[in-house]
């Protein structure tokens, strides 16, 4: 009977597959490089299977069977989280350790009035936040590495559970004296011959601005990817400079983001011009009731703040 891997085995190969780099692997499971690389060996001969390609040099190549392993140990490590969460909700709801996965469009200006708002709401409970792109908090929550995420649907959520939070509609920010600055609402059709500012690539709000304004990235050639911003309050510091123009959610307006810049904010017409905030989490999560909970909360503060302005 071949020899059961152990949970720490199995973390060793998510993480160097999730890595590709024995080095960072190793100080993803807080150990040395050593014991991680000895921990994948004593697998593979455990197995007696190649899960590494040993010919390619000092690449991390998998073999198509390692590949597999890598998803069956994700899984089953998703299995063993779910035994401890269970007992953990039954224990003590609304308690603990809760790892929350939030985008950069939404972490700065959401995160100042939830958090006493948790406190409050949920005194017992002890969030950990990690601020990232939309694809890596969803692989880290598909491998457990985060218990919700908070991001704009729709998105590619891994087959994540999903609960609307709020509709964020988005404006357009102009630089004071622009041509457009005197529409009560700016239509899709009039951006088309503007130099339009987008944040760069691997940040949702860029695919959702364009999708708004009816574009494409290939029709708008070099002017995106030319000033292309990393944050929103970059964005705004271009447009206030008259480099050209921008979508903004209200959310980040309402929580200051264009304060003292003088920018002029009009809506955009048409139907579908705003994004959706909403919380995900691992599908049949043994605290799902409390993530809903946690998300009736979090649609509360999204309320209050987008009534602002």
């Amino acid at each position: 009977m071949v020899p059961l891997p152990s949970p720490q085995q199995l973390r060793y190969l998510v993480a160097l597959a999730e890595t590709r780099h024995f080095g960072r692997a190793a100080l993803g499971c807080a150990v040395t490089q050593s014991t991680l690389s000895a921990g994948i060996l004593t697998l593979e001969n455990q197995l007696d299977a190649p899960i590494l390609d040993r010919t390619a040099g000092k690449h991390v190549v998998f073999t198509p069977l390692g590949l597999e392993l890598v998803e069956r140990a994700r899984f089953a490590l998703t299995a063993l989280t779910a035994v401890t969460e269970a007992v953990d909700a039954a224990r003590a709801p609304m308690s603990g350790p809760l790892r929350i996965g939030v985008i950069p469009t939404i972490g700065p200006f959401l995160l100042p009035r939830l958090m006493p708002a948790l406190r409050d709401a949920f005194p017992r409970l002890k969030p950990w936040l990690r601020e990232d792109t939309t694809a890596r908090l969803v692989d880290r929550l598909v491998a457990s590495r985060l218990d919700v995420v908070l991001v704009a649907l729709p998105c590619d959520c891994g087959g994540a559970d999903t609960m609307t939070l709020a509709r964020d509609e988005f404006l357009v920010a102009l630089p004071p004296g622009h041509r457009l600055a005197g529409l009560e609402a700016v239509p899709p059709s009039a951006l088309a011959t503007e130099r339009l500012l987008l944040l760069e690539e691997g940040h949702c709000l860029r695919e959702q601005a364009l999708l708004v304004c009816g574009l494409l990235a290939g029709e708008r050639g070099e002017a995106l990817d030319s000033f292309a911003a990393t944050s929103l309050h970059t964005l705004v510091q271009m447009v206030a400079s008259g480099l050209g123009v921008t979508l903004l959610p209200r959310l980040a307006i309402c929580a200051g983001v264009a304060a003292g810049t003088g920018l002029v904010l009009r809506p955009l017409a048409g139907a579908g011009a705003w994004r959706t905030l909403g919380l995900a989490w691992r599908p049949k999560a043994p605290r799902a009731a409390e993530y809903r909970a946690l998300g009736g909360r979090l649609a509360q503060v999204c309320a209050a703040l987008l009534e602002e302005v």
